[in-house]
């Protein structure tokens, strides 16, 4: 009894270390990325004028402008873009913050996978924001804004446009981590190739219902975000094949 006393006290011990690790590494992650919106606020009107883009030539106003109909809904709406801007420029500042948590618990051969680990989900977070931005946007809005008579004009708010603008393209470029994941799961022996492999037709079956919750409502988005995620969800096999054998 006394011996599973202590086993307890050292469960309840590890387990209160890895929160306050979780704590620390959070506090570092939003502290970075309030610092990069600070400086994402000095370029803001540049910035808005890079999300507007990919609506402008669909708005059937004189101004192709957005509308706000709040007195504070264009303040705020400089304030989300910054926040936008602070979490795509710190992407590999709070990468390897997630690392330095998770690397306590791997072996000493699997840390050195630390900087691939930084650079891959950097460039897949990047890639997929960009993939979003210059292809799926274009399609989805001229899908989504197609419809009405010539009379008629889409009066788009700072609002709506930026709320959808913001999650999609987040979402986007997380949904791109996933190769980065499945193959770190690989190295660390909780997956395999052979049952990634096996498992193909129900992991398609989640990539489409994943790119119909994330992609706008029109079947167009959603082969476009499905297609690359399968792409990379193959990719992902291959990596941890090649990792293996090395």
């Amino acid at each position: 009894m006394f011996n599973n006393t202590i086993a307890s006290d050292l469960k309840e011990e590890s387990l209160v270390d890895h929160l306050r690790e979780l704590r620390k590494r959070l506090v570092y992650i939003v502290i970075g990325v309030i610092v990069s919106a600070t400086l994402c606020w000095f370029f803001k009107d540049v910035l808005f004028n890079v999300i507007r883009a990919p609506i402008e030539p669909f708005l059937s106003t004189d101004e192709k402008g957005l509308v706000y109909t709040g007195l504070m809904e264009s303040f705020m709406a400089y304030i989300k873009i910054s926040l936008l801007g602070g979490v795509i420029l710190s992407c590999p500042y709070w990468l390897y913050h997630l690392w330095k948590f998770i690397a306590p618990a791997l072996y000493t051969h699997e840390k050195r996978y630390g900087l691939g680990f930084i650079f891959s989900g950097t460039l897949l977070f990047f890639l997929g924001i960009s993939f979003v931005y210059f292809f799926v946007y274009p399609i989805a809005f001229k899908f989504l804004l197609g419809f009405g008579s010539g009379q008629d004009q889409a009066m788009i708010t700072i609002d709506g446009y930026l709320s959808f603008f913001l999650r999609t393209t987040f979402l986007f470029g997380l949904s791109f981590e996933v190769p980065l994941v499945l193959t770190f799961l690989g190295l660390m022996g909780m997956v395999s190739a052979n049952f990634l492999a096996k498992n193909r037709r129900y992991a398609f079956l989640f990539l489409c219902f994943l790119s119909a919750v994330l992609t706008p409502p029109d079947p167009t988005s959603m082969l476009m975000m499905v297609t690359p995620l399968a792409v990379l969800y193959e990719s992902s096999i291959w990596a941890i094949r090649v990792l293996k054998k090395s």
